[in-house]
């Protein structure tokens, strides 16, 4: 991604964030956190990675939600941030969170086995 283009992502994302937050009034969306934009070089498409809070069918719900609004959160977008052209929005789920906790898990349990034979190793 070039600069601008990265610039234009986080305007997007602070924008964005503002947006779902407070002027989207739709019940099947949660509380969502917009952890990033990556907009191309081009400025045409911007994919928005979310957070979702809740179990499996809020975040379908939420991004169903969010398919909805997607016009008005482009119109939104266009008349706050100054751009000849809005780009496309697609909104993903953000699997890194995920992902992190998994890991964090993991090495607790590593931790926990390893002090675990540490206490029978002494005994």
């Amino acid at each position: 991604m070039s600069h601008r283009a990265n610039r234009v992502g986080e305007q997007m994302k602070k924008e964005l964030s503002d947006i779902i937050g407070r002027k989207i009034k739709d019940p099947r969306i949660g509380f969502v956190t917009v952890t990033d934009v990556q907009v191309t070089g081009d400025l045409q498409q911007a994919k928005v990675y979310i957070s979702v809070l809740g179990g499996e069918e809020q975040r379908e719900n939420t991004l169903k939600g969010l398919a909805k609004a997607k016009g008005f959160i482009r119109t939104e977008i266009g008349n706050r941030i100054r751009l000849r052209k809005t780009p496309e929005i697609v909104f993903e789920f953000d699997e890194s969170i995920d992902y992190g906790n998994r890991i964090n898990s993991i090495l607790h349990q590593i931790q926990r086995d390893e002090n675990t034979n540490e206490i029978d190793d002494e005994e």
